[in-house]
C-alpha cells in the first residue's frame, strides 16, 4: 500500500481544495507558464467560451513575441505551444467545432513569426504543428464547415507553407472538403497557376539574395513558390481524386525519368491496376547502374514485375540488388521464395560474394546485420589490412559486438583506431585509443592463436617503438 505522503491525486484531494488551492498559487509564482495553464483551467471551467477567449489571447501574444529563441531556451515555447494545441482540442473542440476549427488555423498562422525566431534544429516545434495540421481534418468534419470556403482557407494556407507547417494538409482535410469542395480547391489553384506574379518596373526590383544564376529579386522568388504551390497542390489533389493521369501531368517527359518520380508514378498506376503502364514508366528511367540506384525505384520494379505475374525476372533482380549493394532485405526476400535446400546452397553463395565484396565496410555492416558473427571476425581477420581505424563510428560498435566470440576479428578492429588515431596525430582521440590498447590486451588472454595476425606483446612492443614520443598518448596509457 502506497503510503500517505506518495504524490498520486488520491493523496493530493485529501488535502482538501483550499490548501490544494494555496499550494497552486505558492507553485505558480514567478512561473509565467503555470500561470497562464491555471487562467487557462478557470476560463474552461466558466465555459468553452472563455476559454476560448484566454486561447486567442495567448495566441496572439506569441504572435507578437520578438526574442528569439535558441535551442537552449526552446523548452518554454514547446510547452506553450503544446498547452494551447490541447487546450483547443480538448476544451473547445468537444463543445464548439467551429470556434475549435478557427482557432486552429490561427494556431497554424503562428508557424511563420515562430520559426522566423526560434531554433528548432531538434524539430520539436515543427512536430507540434504537424499535430495542429492533422487536427484541423477533425476538426473541420466535426465542424461541418462550409467546402467552398474551406477550400479558400487551404489555398490561403498552401501559400504560406515557408517552412512545411501545411505538408500533407489536402489529404487530411480532403474528408472535411467533400469532393465537392476538392473540385472546387482544384479550380482555385489552377486559376492561381494561370496568375504569375506581377513584375514590377525594374527600378522597383528588390535583391533578396544571390546564387549561381546571379541575383535574386522578391518577384522572381515569389513567382518560383507560386509555381511550387501550384504543382504540389495538383499532385495532391489528383491523389486524393484518385486521377494517376492528373498526378502524372504534373512532370514534364524529362522529369518522369528521373528515378525516384517513375517509382512515385508506378505505385499510383500499380494501385490503378495498370501494372503495363507502370512497368513503361520504371523502364524509361534512367538509372545510373553504375552509381547509386534508389531504393525507391528498386521497390517499384519489384513490385511491378510480382504485378505482372512476371516472378523469375523478379528474382533475378532481388539478386541482382543483393549483389550490387549487399542489401540484407533483397536477400531476404530473395531466399524465402527459394524452395528447402535451394535457400541453403543461395544463402551460402550470397556470403562468399558479400566476403568478396570489395567495399570492407559495406561487407562488414552486411554481416553484422544478417547477422552472421563467424564470417564477420574471418573478414576483419583476411583483410585486416584493408581495414580504415578512421571509421571508428562504426568500427567500435562492430569490435564490442564481436569481442566475446570472436576477440581475435575485434583486436583487428581496435589495432586499426589505434593505428590511425597514433599515426594521424589525432590528439583528441588518445584516450579512445588508450582504452582500446587495454581492451586488445584484455582480449589477448582469450586468444589461443593470433595466426595471421601480429601477437599482442610484438604489437605493443611495436607501438611503443614507433610512436613512444607521443606522451600525450603514453600518458593516458599510464594512468
Amino acid at each position: 500500500m502506497a503510503s500517505k505522503s506518495t504524490l498520486n491525486a488520491k493523496n493530493l484531494e485529501a488535502l482538501g481544495t483550499e490548501r490544494l488551492a494555496q499550494l497552486l498559487i505558492e507553485i505558480s509564482t514567478g512561473d509565467a507558464a503555470a500561470k497562464r495553464k491555471l487562467r487557462l483551467a478557470l476560463a474552461g471551467a466558466e465555459g468553452p467560451r472563455e476559454a476560448a477567449r484566454e486561447i486567442t489571447k495567448r495566441l496572439t501574444s506569441i504572435a507578437k513575441a520578438r526574442t528569439f529563441v535558441n535551442w537552449q531556451n526552446r523548452k518554454p515555447l514547446v510547452k506553450d505551444l503544446q498547452t494551447q494545441r490541447s487546450a483547443i482540442m480538448e476544451q473547445i473542440a468537444p463543445h464548439d467545432p467551429g470556434e475549435a476549427l478557427a482557432l486552429l488555423w490561427r494556431f497554424m498562422g503562428l508557424a511563420t513569426p515562430v520559426f522566423e525566431r526560434c531554433d528548432d534544429s531538434s524539430g520539436t516545434v515543427i512536430d507540434i504543428f504537424h499535430q495542429a495540421c492533422a487536427d484541423l481534418g477533425e476538426v473541420a468534419k466535426a465542424a461541418d464547415a462550409a467546402p467552398e470556403a474551406l477550400a479558400r482557407q487551404v489555398l490561403d494556407a498552401l501559400q504560406d507553407n515557408g517552412f512545411g507547417q501545411y505538408d500533407g494538409l489536402i489529404a487530411i482535410i480532403a474528408p472535411a472538403l467533400g469532393p465537392d469542395g476538392v473540385a472546387h480547391l482544384k479550380t482555385l489553384v489552377e486559376d492561381l497557376g494561370r496568375t504569375p506574379v506581377t513584375v514590377p518596373p525594374k527600378s522597383e526590383w528588390q535583391a533578396v539574395g544571390w546564387g549561381s544564376g546571379g541575383t535574386r529579386y522578391a518577384h522572381e522568388m515569389e513567382e518560383r513558390a507560386r509555381q511550387s504551390t501550384v504543382e504540389m497542390a495538383l499532385k495532391d489533389i489528383a491523389d486524393v481524386q484518385g486521377d494517376v493521369d492528373g498526378f502524372i501531368a504534373q512532370y514534364d517527359p524529362k522529369t518522369r525519368k528521373v528515378p525516384k518520380i517513375a517509382a512515385e508514378i508506378a505505385q499510383r498506376l500499380l494501385a490503378a491496376g495498370r501494372a503495363g503502364d507502370a512497368l513503361g514508366f520504371i523502364e524509361r528511367a534512367e538509372v545510373d547502374h553504375a552509381r547509386w540506384i534508389p531504393p525507391e525505384w528498386q521497390d517499384a520494379r519489384l513490385a511491378v514485375l510480382e504485378a505482372l505475374d512476371r516472378k523469375d525476372e523478379a528474382q533475378a533482380f532481388r539478386w541482382a540488388c543483393f549483389e550490387r549493394d549487399l542489401s540484407g532485405e533483397h536477400l531476404r526476400a530473395y531466399l524465402k521464395r527459394l524452395s528447402d535446400f535451394e535457400d541453403i546452397d543461395a544463402e551460402e553463395r550470397a556470403m562468399a560474394h558479400a566476403a568478396a565484396h570489395p567495399g570492407l565496410l559495406t561487407a562488414l555492416a552486411f554481416f553484422l546485420n544478417w547477422p552472421s558473427l563467424g564470417h564477420a571476425a574471418r573478414l576483419l581477420i583476411d583483410r585486416q589490412d584493408e581495414v580504415d581505424g578512421d571509421h571508428y563510428e562504426f568500427l567500435a560498435p562492430a569490435a564490442e559486438t564481436l569481442a566475446e566470440k570472436h576477440p581475435l576479428a575485434a583486436t583487428v578492429a581496435l589495432r586499426a583506431m589505434i593505428d590511425f588515431t597514433l599515426t594521424e596525430g589525432r590528439s583528441s582521440r588518445y584516450g579512445y585509443a588508450a582504452q582500446h590498447l587495454a581492451t586488445c590486451a584484455d582480449l589477448a588472454g582469450r586468444i589461443e592463436d593470433f595466426g595471421p595476425v601480429e601477437p599482442h606483446p610484438a604489437y605493443a612492443a611495436r607501438l611503443k617503438a614507433e610512436h613512444g614520443k607521443k606522451s600525450g598518448f603514453w600518458s593516458r596509457m599510464d594512468g
